[in-house]
């Protein structure tokens, strides 16, 4: 057998041992609506970073099958970045639908049924589409606008468990991101070997398949509370009409009408900046606004904090999400992969977030006992601080490479993906907690799904990078296209992240007085 396909069943292996071990140690500590978030957010993230895994060389080597022409691999970074900028900017508009309108629950289903029915898509376009660029942008259009309605809502229905200044409340959200990761973990292991070992469409389609179980997941286990996640008027979604229809379908059919709308906006990643921008700029300075006119002014302040996080946020994920872009195909074509695929290494990070999110969860409960732990946004100072280092790290790694004409030792890449996750759980968790706390009951949706709009405006820049180092300017060569990752990485991922921090730890003590005793 393969190296990659003893990673896939040591993999498999691991996670039926582990899960137990995490659910039996915390089952008396939180709620059971965790665990069963837990599960339907490991399947949803094992859908979503499976297809991510081998995204940008499917794009590369297969849809645009020139993976050595500088101009391909620009397009895929731009489409790449595009994708996910409309991925993670849609929950603003999932989150306020389920606000107002459809509650958690019925949010989380028809996101999820679209997500899966997006991978179905893509799985048969690969198969027996030819390879149909029509479909393939499709398809990522159905997956983003399903992404909207399922992301923001599953977060904030778990904080709907936990009172607001709950001490669990890390906790549980560190657990839950323990979830997201094992989904992350297997994801790439199993896709990434499928796609990329056996046939393309069979990573998409198991891809599909774990979306499904999920919803299962999610519907067999919601009935246990029926007092959670329904729609804010139950009898009024019963009556109200819109353009003459009843209000649910007629957002059913407004949403297939985003589809084409979306698929264009994917391939034009161009038009897609300028709109992210204004839709931005929009959510934002609403924000802004509602935070002078709250007549809660500790509400409105609390707001404040939320919109000075924001930015901090989306530059971390700015440079982490060059994983499943530039850092992949620097894996792909420079990194010693010892026979492994190279969409597998996307389960490193994940797989660090298994093992060490319970010593985090450890680590801030014993803190908090002792009144010692980090205040938010000094856990955000930390994260940029590793994250510098992790880039660091690969640069000193690439360097190497170009001094000995070698290819880069894996050591580099294992060292740069390890500090990243523990950024990202200094980070992520926290930040998802944070704003279940800083948002007002009402609209806690609609700010969660402004909070993943900093990882949209993040993943559009991040496409950006991935185009600098794609440019002409860097060359096709070996040297000169190293080089190219080098001046990004060192420029992006290292100056500009410690010169953010230095400004974050500097306003701490007034984003401190502002929180009004959220944490």
């Amino acid at each position: 057998m393969s190296t990659a396909l003893y990673l896939l069943i040591f993999g498999w292996l691991f996670v039926i041992v582990w899960v137990p071990v995490v659910i039996l140690s915390q089952k008396k500590t939180h709620p059971g609506a965790l665990f069963t978030l837990f599960f339907t957010e490991l399947w949803e993230r094992f859908s979503f970073y499976g297809m991510r895994a081998f995204l940008i060389f499917y794009m590369t080597k297969q849809l645009f099958d020139q993976i050595q022409d500088g101009t391909a691999d620009a397009k895929a970074y731009g489409i790449y970045g595009a994708f996910n900028a409309l991925l993670y900017a849609a929950p603003i508009v999932g989150g306020m639908i389920a606000d107002k309108i459809l509650g958690f629950r019925k949010t989380i289903i028809y996101g999820g049924l679209m997500m899966a029915s997006a991978q179905f898509v893509l799985a048969y376009n690969s198969y027996f589409g030819n390879d149909n660029e029509t479909l393939f942008f499709l398809g990522l259009a159905l997956l983003a606008i399903g992404n909207g309605f399922f992301k923001p809502n599953i977060s904030s229905f778990l904080g709907t468990f936990y009172d607001r200044n709950d001490k669990r409340k890390d906790s549980a959200f560190t657990i839950f991101y323990m979830g997201i990761n094992i989904g992350a973990f297997l994801a790439p292991i199993t896709c990434g070997y499928l796609a990329q070992e056996v046939h393309w469409s069979l990573g998409f389609l198991a891809a599909g398949l774990g979306m499904l179980l999920g919803l299962v997941v999610f519907y067999n286990n919601m009935s246990k509370y029926e007092d959670k996640g329904n729609p804010p008027n139950p009898e009024g979604l019963k009556t109200q009409k819109f353009l003459g229809l009843p209000v649910e379908v007629a957002i059913i059919l407004v949403t297939i009408l985003c589809i084409p709308i979306f698929s264009f906006l994917i391939n034009a990643e161009g038009i897609t900046s300028y709109l992210l921008i204004i839709v931005g700029l929009g959510v934002i300075g609403y924000i802004f606004f509602t935070s002078f006119t709250s007549e809660d002014r500790e509400e409105g302040q609390r707001l404040l904090v939320f919109i000075a996080l924001f930015i901090f946020h989306m530059l971390f994920w700015v440079l982490f999400e060059q994983a499943g872009g530039s850092l992949n195909v620097l894996t792909e074509r420079y990194v010693n992969k010892h026979g492994i695929a190279a969409s597998q290494f996307q389960s490193v990070n994940a797989l660090l977030i298994i093992l060490l999110a319970p010593v985090f969860t450890w680590i801030w409960l014993q803190l908090g006992k002792r009144n010692l732990e980090p205040r938010s946004p000094i856990k955000f100072f930390l994260a940029l601080l590793q994250m510098a280092l992790g880039y660091w790290i690969i640069v000193l790694g690439v360097k190497s490479g170009l001094a000995t004409g070698a290819e880069i030792p894996v050591l580099f890449l294992i060292l740069m993906y390890f500090f990243h996750t523990t950024g990202e759980l200094s980070l992520s968790p926290v930040g998802l907690s944070l704003v279940t706390k800083l948002s007002p009951a009402k609209t806690v949706g609609f700010i969660m799904g402004a909070w993943f709009l900093s990882i949209a405006f993040a993943h559009k820049i991040g496409g950006y990078l991935g185009q600098l180092i794609a440019s002409p300017a860097a060359g096709t060569d070996r040297v000169s296209e190293l080089n190219g990752f080098v001046d990004v990485y060192m420029q992006w991922g290292v100056y500009i992240v410690l010169g953010a921090s230095a400004v974050l730890l500097a306003i701490s003590p007034w984003l401190k007085k502002w929180s009004h005793g959220v944490n």
